[in-house]
């Protein structure tokens, strides 16, 4: 038997021994140390549990009391906490206090019964009327009434529970017995209509699937065999029972045969938590396909009680109550204790501030559950977002549609809540579009409902000190402002933002939606002054974008070659052990040198990215580790994509030409300040066939974006506009015919009108191998004067 508090503080339970006092200085020490990680952490539900028990062992009654009042303010207790918490007040109830004592466990019992379905806590609390209540007891009018009330709430509550609820079925029958039995036997038209009223208990228990059919069956016919009928009681046939009664029976037992298997499984304890939690969730899509909102209701009660913090077990019961009963008043309990289990979870907060919307709740029932979530600790940000959102959602509305507004109920309601968002969360949501989301809603809020533009300026000045880079922000205020009319207003903002550095190709389509702008909106006179002041800035954008990609093209190229260098370099290393082996970079040297080959004076040899360096004959044997077909890609058959939705990934790109084929790398240009996508791609092809394939795609749309899709050529990029009399040299390669071919990018003057000619073989060979020797400056000067 459960030992009782009042065992706990008996006086003949307190030792003087030393080893006593030891135990009770180490408990002393122990609920102090417990005390303080409740105060100092009052969300440790195992903190609360532990110094509960604590204090129970030790017989503190009114610090026992103050402790569990405090862990029910936070949390929902089990129904064995409460059973525990009920006995240790039953066990000190005193003659002097004995009303209020009673009414102070009733009010217990009811806290308890409302947190979880629990036939035992039901039973105990049936058990405690029958015998503490004295109205009860001795079968007053009231007291049966009382009685009987408390009975039909039991079974509402736990009726239709399969394994257990026949517990409360039979404890009804036995009073009802009792009252019969408390009747004078002249009374016989009462005494009738009571046996009656059992009668009715019998067919209702027998109507509903329960754990042992065949037994109530039986009892029932034994009753009526008692009371004058003459069944057969050791029969379980319903043929000498009413028509109605043997047809409901017989549907019952159909019901039971078909969740048999269900109830087996949940009521399994060497499973796994997770094994049975699956169970009681196909059980539950069996009964609702069934369309039998109590039992499905009943289900999910019994789910919760085994299972009291499992969040997806609350959305989908509070998501099916929303469909089914919707604004029904018996809700507000049902989502009360779920935000209660599982705080943690903003949706069901959501849904809680929505029910008592959509119910017709006060505004003070609002505003506590809303402050309530807010003091909650959530897993993302976008909960705490969306619950805001919630909040101005319903005080909007109130506003709009409410034909008696509450006393002190305004516009600076909203107005506040959006402030406290934003002071909340802006941290966490620079640049976001949940941040611009909050803003956008709350400038449009002042303007329409609000009727103050002042304002709902100052909102989005607001956003763009804290968000200034963000592209979309700047939209959002020049569309508010366009819509209004306001078209100086928004020109303006235009002038502000068009030279600001944006991520992606926002700069760029900044100054293209200012041009649209004033087509659409503008004079002539302000069209051209908005070209004026955009044309450079988009050339100073296109060159930096040019830049940009040729010093990714060379960082690409380098890196290549680096690593081929390294291939070959590591395959020629086991037969470079000889001492006096020539490098394949001086054989090449010593080649070109007897060839006759000539070189102008003062001209360095430069290998720029695009021209790879010479290689030897040993080079030209050694296999290259790159496959031949993807040998081209850089200087070749690559194409250039450009205007790219930012979010596009190599995938989305592949997944794009994947009806082309032959796709080798793919590189998305990235910026160097923000490291999010500029818009524009190299995509590598196998060969020409492929590419030319991919190059018709151009114009064609991706994740929202027409792509611009063209060869790409970053030789011809970088040659510049180059004169007639100018010649860029860079490296040095052999013709066919032995000349020497100059090319890159270090620029020299060359004037051919003053009697320079490219060397020939002729020239380049004559007595004595010398060279043409370049003419001063004084003898070009001469030259021209002759010239002129």
């Amino acid at each position: 038997m459960e030992e009782t508090l009042i065992d706990a503080i008996e006086p003949n339970n307190i030792s003087t021994s030393d080893s006593e006092s030891d135990d009770e200085a180490q408990t002393a020490q122990e609920l102090q140390t417990l005390a303080s990680e409740v105060s100092s952490n009052p969300a440790n539900y195992d903190a609360h549990v532990q110094y509960i028990t604590a204090l129970r062992k030790h017989g503190d009654l009114d610090k026992l009391r103050l402790a569990r009042e405090a862990m029910n303010e936070l949390f929902p207790l089990t129904p064995a906490m409460w059973q525990q918490w009920a006995n240790d007040e039953i066990s000190l109830i005193s003659s002097s206090g004995y009303e209020s004592e009673v009414s102070m466990i009733e009010k217990l019992y009811e806290r308890g019964v409302s947190d979880y379905m629990s036939v035992s806590l039901w039973c105990d609390y049936l058990n405690f009327i029958q015998k503490y209540d004295s109205s009860v007891r001795e079968f007053s009018p009231t007291g049966i009434l009382k009685a009987r009330d408390l009975f039909e709430r039991a079974l509402i509550a736990c009726g239709l529970h399969i394994a257990e609820g026949s517990k409360l079925w039979e404890a009804y029958r036995s009073f009802e017995e009792s009252v019969v039995n408390s009747m004078d036997d002249t009374k016989l038209e009462s005494k009738e209509k009571q046996v009656q009223r059992i009668r009715n208990i019998f067919h209702r228990h027998l109507s509903i699937p329960h754990g042992d059919m065949t037994s109530t069956l039986l009892t029932y016919k034994a009753w009526e065999y008692e009371h004058g009928n003459t069944p057969d009681v050791n029969s379980s046939s319903t043929d000498e029972i009413s028509p109605h009664v043997a047809s409901a029976y017989q549907k019952a037992l159909d019901m039971l045969s078909v969740r048999v298997d269900f109830e087996e499984k949940i009521v399994q304890s060497d499973v796994l938590d997770t094994d049975r939690l699956q169970s009681f969730m196909a059980y539950l899509k069996f009964e609702q396909s069934s369309g039998d909102p109590a039992r499905v209701k009943s289900l999910y009660e019994r789910a919760i009680t085994e299972y009291p913090v499992a969040g997806d077990l609350w959305i989908d019961y509070t998501n099916y109550l929303n469909k089914t009963l919707k604004a029904d008043k018996t809700l507000r309990g049902i989502f009360n204790r779920a935000t209660r289990n599982c705080p943690w979870i903003g949706e069901l907060w959501v849904r809680f501030m929505l029910y008592l919307e959509r119910s017709g709740g006060f505004e003070k029932d609002l505003c506590d559950v809303f402050e309530r979530s807010l003091q909650c600790t959530f897993s993302t940000i976008d909960e705490y977002v969306d619950i805001f959102l919630t909040r101005v959602d319903g005080l909007r509305r109130r506003i709009l549609f409410a034909k008696e507004l509450d006393d002190g109920f305004d516009f600076s309601l909203i107005r506040n809540t959006f402030q406290r968002a934003c002071d909340y969360l802006s941290p966490q949501l620079k640049n976001t579009s949940s941040l611009l989301q909050i803003y956008n809603y709350w400038a449009r809020l002042e303007s329409n409902l609000g009727k103050d533009v002042t304002a709902a300026r100052g909102v989005w000045e607001s956003l763009l000190k804290n968000s200034g880079s963000m592209l979309e922000a700047w939209q959002g205020y020049i569309s508010m402002e366009t819509e209004m009319g306001h078209i100086n207003e928004a020109r303006s903002l235009y002038k502000r933002c068009y030279s600001k550095r944006f991520s992606g190709t926002g700069s760029e389509d900044i100054c293209n939606l200012w041009i649209r702008f004033e087509r659409e909106f503008g004079t002539l006179e302000d069209f051209d002054n908005a070209l004026q002041k955009v044309s450079p800035r988009l050339q100073e954008l296109q060159l930096f974008r040019l830049q940009q990609e040729s010093k990714n093209i060379i960082s690409s190229t380098d890196h290549k070659e680096d690593s081929a260098k390294k291939n070959k370099g590591e395959k020629r290393k086991p037969s470079s052990d000889a001492p006096n082996e020539e490098s394949p970079a001086k054989r090449q040297k010593v080649k070109a040198q007897n060839k006759g080959s000539v070189k102008p004076n003062k001209v360095e040899n430069t290998v720029t990215p695009t021209d790879p360096p010479a290689r030897g004959e040993d080079d030209m044997k050694t296999k290259d580790p790159t496959p031949e077909k993807f040998k081209q890609y850089t200087d070749q058959c690559t194409a250039f994509v450009s205007n790219l939705n930012v979010k596009a990934n190599s995938e989305d790109l592949r997944g794009f030409f994947s009806d082309v084929g032959g796709v080798g790398a793919i590189r998305i240009l990235m910026d160097k300040f923000t490291k999010k996508s500029r818009g524009l791609a190299y995509v590598d092809f196998c060969d020409d066939t492929h590419l030319e394939a991919a190059v018709a795609k151009n114009k064609q749309m991706l994740l929202g974006k027409k792509l611009s899709i063209a060869r790409s050529d970053p030789k011809g990029k970088r040659k510049g506009p180059a004169g007639a009399g100018h010649k860029t040299s860079t490296t040095e390669r052999q013709g066919e015919d032995g000349n020497l071919k100059l090319k890159g990018r270090n620029t020299f003057a060359v004037p051919r009108a003053l009697g320079w000619s490219k060397p020939t073989s002729s020239t380049s060979s004559g007595a004595g191998g010398g060279e043409e020797k370049p003419k001063s400056n004084e003898e070009l000067r001469k030259l021209l004067l002759n010239k002129t």
